[in-house]
């Protein structure tokens, strides 16, 4: 078995979807990124490719990639979970923590589950996210951007 862990920050601006695991979330900003900035799975990427070993998500997708440009992190979610499974390890659990101050994250959790463990086609039992504040401390606080960190169990098939 091996631990990984991630974690990952965007800057929130005008003129973005708020993408969050893969769910889109109503909200006034959304993440800037090369892609479409979803920090959730960002984090989960880089948990992953650090228990398998495979470095990290600049690495395996760089930013300066054209052919990456918009593309949905849940496909680079899916595509980090094809290179694991290639490399001889499966998923036993992903544990995430998302921080922001807004907006409120708890109604659309449920569907972040879903659609990271279809992503890693794991179930969503084996999949926690959850979302908590830093009571207006920090970036995260002063609403400037949205951090995930995620930790994530893997075995030999």
């Amino acid at each position: 078995m091996r631990v990984g862990n991630g974690a990952d920050a965007h800057e929130l601006v005008a003129g973005r979807p708020l993408i969050l695991g893969g769910v889109a979330v109503p909200h006034v900003r959304g993440l800037a990124g090369h892609s479409d900035g979803d920090a959730l799975c960002h984090a989960v990427i880089d948990a992953l490719l650090g228990a398998a070993g495979l470095g990290d998500i600049g690495m395996q997708f760089p930013s300066d990639d054209p052919s990456l440009a918009g593309i949905s992190s849940r496909i680079l979610l899916q595509r980090t979970a094809a290179a694991i499974a290639s490399d001889g390890w499966c998923v036993n659990n992903v544990d995430a923590t998302i921080l922001a101050q807004r907006p409120r994250l708890a109604p659309y959790v449920a569907s972040m589950r879903r659609r990271v463990a279809a992503a890693l086609s794991i179930s969503h039992q084996r999949v926690s996210i959850k979302a908590t504040t830093t009571d207006h401390l920090g970036f995260t606080g002063r609403e400037e951007g949205i951090a995930a960190f995620a930790v994530a169990l893997l075995s030999r098939r």
